[in-house]
């Protein structure tokens, strides 16, 4: 074989390995339900807030201690302890999603992304006529 076959070759089977250590990372969006029967597995859940559970979030006594409870479509419900301040807005969002692990009866979550609240669902051409600022 020529130099630049076996180059080649091992170019490819990198590109490989590194392609198959990408698709570890990727995960599917997971009910409660899936979610507790695998603990401790990170996964990503769509849930919202559980208004019957109260958010507990003390400032000033501990600001990266946040316990609430979420539910998901099917009625699915978990606690959630969050290990970070409060985002803001956080209970006015539609949607959240909770990347993390199940750890026993609570999901440890370490990140919350939010979806955006129905009010700007409502009037989907709201911003089309605001004026845009163009700075230099």
């Amino acid at each position: 074989m020529k130099k630049t076959h076996i180059i080649l070759l091992v170019l490819i089977a990198v590109a490989i390995v590194v392609l198959i250590s990408y698709t570890g990372d990727l995960s599917s969006y997971e009910t409660v339900g899936s979610a507790k029967q695998k603990p401790g597995k990170f996964l990503n859940l769509i849930v919202k807030m559980d208004k019957s559970v109260p958010v507990e979030y003390d400032p000033v006594k501990d600001p990266n201690l946040l316990k609430f409870g979420v539910q998901d479509s099917l009625g699915g419900k978990i606690n959630v302890v969050y290990h970070n301040t409060m985002p803001t807005d956080m209970q006015k969002s539609e949607r959240l999603v909770l990347k993390g692990k199940v750890q026993g009866n609570v999901f440890e979550c370490s990140a919350i992304v939010m979806k955006c609240p129905s009010k700007y669902k409502d009037n989907p051409n709201a911003n089309k006529n605001q004026p845009v600022a163009i700075t230099n």
